[in-house]
């Protein structure tokens, strides 16, 4: 019997005339228009993810996503004008600004001037056309993320991004912030794929911010390539603020050394539809890294954060806090797996997942995983979710507090224990600040 031909959807379709119609035209000849073309006969064959794809059974794509945007065009006058006043979110932290504008980058509005030693950065589209042997060869390595369909995707389309490298030894302690913002006036589909390299006992602070205009419904596909060598620390932060009709997808591929110190906050207050998947492979022992995030949703928002943690190798530690906080007829998802090959003994893995629903007609999805192969091992997950806690509030009102300033002082305690976890009191307090303007926003919205 013949096998039957599945039906693409109208995106797929829409998709695979855009690939026919640029892929000549992407940056990179050779081996990278190779890895491109692989990458997309990959997603051709599977097609987009949807909820009988069990890492996708949360979030359907191939659902949510009825129609592909045609690429974003070069970015014009107006665009630079509309992305002066982005990133906003981190205005009151020292840092050097690289920006990106509908996923391309922008040298002419970054702080390129004075980079400390050891520090480079360039362009990915630049890079791929020079034929950069490092960045092809590294786009051509084996990932974790191989077998993700929208990893593949965002290889076969992938325009710009940057490439940051930091030299053994160097200290950078200047954060750098990836300012990513859509200024299109009309919908589009952006493909940006980013770089980091630490070399051996290099430090570094990233921060990422994702924006972009309500009432537009473009859509992003994300990654970041993350290489930490031996000895080195990295933090990065990522908020998530994209406009309210925005669907954003965005990986996160992350390969660590040897007592590696890597931590990761994912915090996503926008877009009507994001996915943040990052995939994580210990291949040295000694490592420690620590995956945190916390969401605040409302209205019909839909936010999943998927990770995989790959302890490939004995000796380390890794945590997972997450945290979401729900109104209206929100829904979260956390999706969180910890892999235990058989040689990683002694590894000490616990994830942990917990949600706050203001509202009756949120939902909360948790789907905790353990695969171990090892005996000598200490793993553990936990999830709950539930309403403020009544007594606390009354406590709290019984002291003099009004009953709206109790909610949101419990709502800033339980969204606070991820953000005091990052390094930079700078960074800590934007995030703060983050999480009291959307309370005041929700506020103003129940008082009218």
């Amino acid at each position: 019997m013949k096998a039957a031909t599945p039906v693409k959807s109208e995106a797929e379709k829409a998709l695979a005339t855009t690939w026919a119609k640029t892929k000549d035209a992407l940056p990179g000849k050779g081996s990278v228009a190779a890895r491109r073309e692989a990458a997309f006969e990959a997603f051709a064959a599977a097609g987009l993810p949807n909820r009988r794809v069990e890492e996708w059974k949360y979030t359907d794509l191939r659902n949510l996503m009825r129609e592909a945007k045609p690429l974003a065009p070069p970015v014009g006058p107006a665009g630079l004008v509309r992305a002066q006043g982005a990133g906003r979110v981190f205005a009151a932290v020292g840092v050097r600004r690289l920006v990106l504008i509908d996923g391309q980058f922008i040298s002419e509005l970054s702080d390129l001037a004075d980079l400390e030693p050891g520090l480079s950065i360039g362009s990915l589209a630049e890079a791929l056309a020079a034929n950069d042997t490092d960045v092809v060869a590294r786009l051509g390595a084996k990932s974790p993320a191989d077998k993700d369909v929208a990893f593949a995707l965002n290889t076969a389309f992938m325009g710009d991004g940057l490439v940051i490298a930091v030299a053994p030894g160097m200290q950078i302690a200047r954060p750098i912030h990836l300012v990513h913002c859509y200024t299109g006036e009309e919908a589009a589909a952006v493909f940006t794929r980013s770089l980091v390299t630490l070399g051996g006992g290099a430090g570094l602070t990233l921060l990422e911010s994702h924006e972009g205009p309500d009432g537009i419904d473009y859509q992003v596909d994300n990654a970041l390539d993350i290489v930490v060598g031996d000895g080195a620390r990295l933090e990065r932060v990522k908020v998530g603020a994209e406009g309210d009709a925005a669907l954003h997808v965005s990986t996160t591929v992350v390969v660590l050394g040897r007592e590696v110190e890597f931590r990761d906050l994912l915090f996503t207050t926008g877009g009507a539809v994001s996915r943040n998947q990052v995939f994580v492979r210990c291949d040295g022992p000694g490592t420690t890294l620590t995956l945190d995030g916390a969401s605040l949703l409302k209205g019909r928002q839909h936010s999943d954060a998927t990770l995989v943690v790959d302890h490939a190798i004995g000796g380390c530690k890794s945590r997972e806090t997450f945290k979401a906080v729900l109104d209206g007829e929100s829904r979260s998802v956390f999706q969180g797996k910890t892999v235990v090959r058989p040689d990683a003994q002694k590894t000490d893995g616990k994830m942990a997942s917990h949600a706050l629903l203001l509202s009756n007609d949120a939902e909360a999805d948790h789907k905790p995983e353990l695969e171990i192969f090892a005996d000598d091992v200490v793993c553990g997950h936990g999830a709950t979710a539930g309403a403020l806690d009544e007594d606390l509030k009354f406590y709290l009102m019984a002291r003099g507090i009004p009953e709206r300033e109790a909610e949101t002082l419990l709502i800033q305690s339980f969204v606070g224990e991820v953000i005091d976890q990052v390094a930079d009191e700078s960074v800590r307090d934007a995030l703060t600040e983050a999480t009291t303007a959307w309370l005041d926003a929700r506020e103003q919205v129940e008082l009218r």
